[in-house]
């Protein structure tokens, strides 16, 4: 697989997909390397954070996923997948290969989506309990130019904003899933060029904002028609 070196820009078109065994069958893998010099911030389990990354990989499970080590398992696909150095690991029980994709000048957005458990972020304390049902709505976010430490948190609300947008549009009464992820990478290093705002209304803020809006709409769109 080629991996681009230096602070090229990241480029989420690159994405490919491969596959994996997990219980006895094959499940989707996608892997995309952008190469070193690319920062990224991270809810994922695996790479989460902010710093330099080298690879994320979206890893579908199987229903109902019980292992117990999901570090130690993203990386050995990372690794089957030839990748090595740091990078980011996200997991779904959505069908990965359903991903949906948008772009907005310069931004690139890949979501994953299923929806079967979801709901919103503040509700009364009680015990969560949930059906064994697909979820996860998984959100990876490139744009071509440097944006600093503040700048990548701003753009991990924004894409949240504009995921939370794209579910009451659709009418499906939920801020999100538990589990959701979000990855947003840029080219490096930070410099004095760095973009100090992603917010809603900054410019390169704004067209994250409608790619992932746009992606997360069709995705969780496909996700609701097919009731997962």
């Amino acid at each position: 697989m080629p991996v681009r070196t230096a602070a090229a820009s990241p480029v989420l078109a690159d994405a490919v997909l491969l596959d994996h065994e997990e219980d006895g069958r094959r499940w989707p893998l996608l892997v995309w390397a952008p190469g070193p010099g690319t920062r990224m911030v991270s809810s994922a389990v695996l790479g989460g954070g902010i710093g330099e990354r080298s690879w994320v990989v979206n890893a579908q499970v199987p229903p109902g996923y019980a292992r117990l080590d999901p570090v130690a398992h993203l990386r050995a696909l990372a690794a089957g997948a030839g990748l090595d150095g740091p990078g980011v690991g996200l997991m779904t029980a959505a069908p990965v290969g359903e991903r949906r994709r948008a772009a907005d000048g310069g931004v690139q957005a890949v979501v994953t989506a299923g929806i079967g458990v979801r709901g919103w972020a503040a509700v009364p304390e009680a015990p969560a309990v949930f059906p064994p049902r697909p979820g996860t709505i998984n959100i990876i976010v490139s744009l071509p130019v440097p944006l600093t430490d503040a700048a990548l948190v701003n753009a991990v609300a924004t894409a949240t904003e504009a995921k939370v947008q794209a579910l009451v549009e659709l009418g499906a009464d939920a801020s999100g899933t538990p589990t959701d992820a979000v990855c947003v990478a840029c080219p490096g290093p930070v410099d004095a060029g760095a973009e100090a705002f992603a917010g809603p209304r900054s410019t390169w803020g704004a067209r994250l904002a409608r790619a992932v809006h746009r992606a997360t709409r069709e995705a969780c769109a496909e996700a609701l028609a097919r009731g997962v």
